[in-house]
């Protein structure tokens, strides 16, 4: 991607929720960080999604914001080859951080363990998708007064 209407790392960094498509087809929304020019979810084999990127790798993804209150609408799809890789725990604290708040005290226990318990023993994984196509669309309007 040359240009874009707007910051994408800025947009990228809130905690927002995103949805990512698979084969069959299955969309389903997804916690995610946006770090190296990649978005990382935390999945294992407890999962479908763990199990359809297993078979077929080719995902699409959108992050997006619609709020009729101020007109603000703005997407970013990344599609690409996703891949299984190692968990490590420094990135699954930063990305749980995000969404849950930095006080783990507070956090229901279904986060903690992702954090304490041994993900190779777990098979906890990261799904990182380094987008083959990364398109940031700004759709915002005007709201009548």
């Amino acid at each position: 991607m040359t240009s874009s209407p707007f910051d994408i790392d800025a947009f990228l960094s809130q905690a927002l929720t995103a949805r990512i498509a698979t084969d069959g087809p299955t969309v389903r929304p997804v916690w995610f960080l946006w770090e190296e020019g990649a978005f990382w979810i935390l999945t294992g084999p407890w999962t479908k999604l763990f199990h359809r990127v297993s078979s077929d790798p080719q995902v699409a993804l959108v992050v997006d914001v619609c709020d009729v209150a101020t007109g603000m609408v703005r997407q970013v799809i990344g599609r690409g080859r996703a891949e299984l890789v190692p968990f490590d725990v420094p990135r699954g604290r930063r990305k749980l951080v995000r969404y849950l708040g930095m006080d783990e005290s507070g956090w229901d226990p279904r986060f903690v363990h992702y954090l304490h318990d041994d993900p190779k023993q777990r098979g906890t994984m990261w799904l990182r998708l380094m987008p083959s196509s990364l398109r940031a669309q700004d759709l915002s309007y005007s709201v009548a007064l």
